[in-house]
């Protein structure tokens, strides 16, 4: 890994500060899982419920319900 200074003129206290940020960093990055921790079960999943369009309120809306027929 390279690291370029383009602007500045940096001391070498503050490049290292710099350069310690960066790799804790990518340390942080690397120690995380990547992928789904925990797989959902359909019957929980609330995007099954509302699939369709909500009634919306109106005159006769009391005889409406939530859920689809």
């Amino acid at each position: 890994m390279t690291i370029k200074v383009i602007r500045g003129n940096p001391t070498p206290e503050e490049l290292a500060a710099a350069l310690a940020v960066v790799r804790a960093r990518a340390a942080a990055m690397a120690a995380t899982p990547t992928g789904p921790t925990t797989t959902r079960d359909a019957w929980s999943d609330p995007s099954r419920i509302a699939q369709h369009r909500v009634p919306r309120p109106g005159q006769s809306a009391w005889t409406r319900t939530y859920w689809p027929a």
